[in-house]
């Protein structure tokens, strides 16, 4: 039996994975596509697939995804998938799935995608059973059922599947469709980090800076953080950043902080782009930037930052990096403050007292809108 190409459902992110692995046979297409002839394996799969051979029709799907050897075409993948799909091939099954859930190839419908999913679940097949977990988790194509999520990610989990053993130890991690259990959370992250997946190290370290199912550790939290931020995740570079701006874990260097919550803010994330907003604010590790600061605070500010936006106001309110506006600063403040951060209350009546009658009306009018249109044109 041939290994056939693997296709992932990531948190409801399907994608076809780009360097596909076929088990050794004396398939000619097996030894053509190995060899890098596309053409060659796309020729042979097509006599087989003519003849009926699900493995070879479940191939030359794959390859008219991808447009390796065929041009590419999603629906013909489709119909090649659904002949194999329909002899009981489970890969086929789950990759038809995922074109279900993407709508690729065929109109985008969730409930067959889920159905796919379930039938190669059923034969064990370890990514259906962690997309039928996701759809489960995510009550797309299904009702919300974390029960039912943690059950299919636990077979899938224990047959190695990394992103399965990540989101069940995310469950654990809070207690949804499980008890809570932060130990247990643990060591399906660690199972998943030590395959690689950074965002299972990332939570990891996590665990570890917080001493949560596993001994407080900041050292451990700094090597967990460095393997994902290494790999590029905002969320272990601006976690890692913020342990080197406070010493902790790492010997304290404020410049390295800086490069690792730039490197995140590239990204968009928003915390990052608050830390280096801070970094520039008060000008640690990087030359003290007023207008660099507000440009950042702002970017995290429309992403829903409350601390941000309350900074955001402090700018506007002392007139640094910007001119002194008190109706901009009550906006945001206003803004922070439906957020429940009390700083921003205390400040928004403060800003509320430099403004006019007919100003504090016009800044409330604008903070309203600001919220009804997702922070943005504040």
């Amino acid at each position: 039996m041939k290994k056939l190409p693997a296709l992932a459902l990531a948190l409801l992110c399907a994608t076809m994975t780009t360097s596909p692995v076929f088990a050794q046979s004396a398939d000619a297409g097996q030894a053509a596509y190995d060899a890098g002839d596309y053409e060659t394996a796309a020729k042979d799969w097509l006599r087989k697939a003519s003849n009926g051979d699900a493995p070879a029709q479940h191939n030359l799907g794959f390859m008219y995804y991808e447009g390796r050897g065929v041009p590419e075409n999603h629906s013909e993948a489709a119909r090649l998938f659904k002949l194999a799909a329909d002899q009981g091939l489970a890969d086929a099954q789950n990759k038809l799935g995922v074109l279900y859930e993407k709508g690729h190839g065929v109109p985008q419908n969730l409930a067959e995608a889920a159905r796919l999913y379930r039938l190669a679940a059923d034969q064990g097949h370890a990514m259906a059973q962690y997309n039928l977990g996701a759809m489960y988790d995510h009550g797309a194509g299904l009702e919300t059922d974390r029960i039912e999520a943690a059950r299919w990610y636990q077979k899938a989990a224990d047959q190695g599947l990394a992103m399965a053993q990540f989101n069940l130890g995310s469950l654990y991690d809070k207690g949804e469709g499980v008890s809570q259990d932060y130990a247990l959370a643990a060591k399906l992250y660690r199972l998943a980090a030590d395959q690689g997946l950074a965002k299972a190290q990332t939570n990891l370290g996590f665990l570890y800076r917080n001493g949560l199912g596993v001994p407080k550790s900041d050292v451990e939290a700094a090597n967990w953080y460095r393997l994902a931020a290494d790999q590029g995740n905002a969320g272990a570079q601006t976690n890692l950043g913020f342990l080197y701006a406070e010493g902790a874990g790492v010997t304290q260097d404020y410049a390295e902080a800086v490069r690792l919550y730039r490197l995140a803010a590239a990204q968009g994330h928003a915390m990052a782009q608050h830390n280096l907003a801070v970094a520039y604010t008060n000008g640690t590790g990087v030359t003290k930037n007023p207008t660099e600061a507000l440009r950042l605070y702002r970017l995290a500010a429309e992403q829903g930052l409350a601390r941000a936006q309350f900074n955001l106001g402090v700018l506007y309110g002392e007139g640094q990096g910007v001119r002194r506006n008190h109706e901009t600063a009550y906006v945001w403040f206003s803004l922070a403050a439906k957020q429940g951060d009390k700083r921003a209350i205390e400040n928004r009546e403060i800003a509320a007292r430099q403004l006019t009658p007919a100003g504090l009306a016009r800044a409330k009018q604008r903070a309203d809108s600001c919220f009804s249109q997702g922070y943005k044109g504040c």
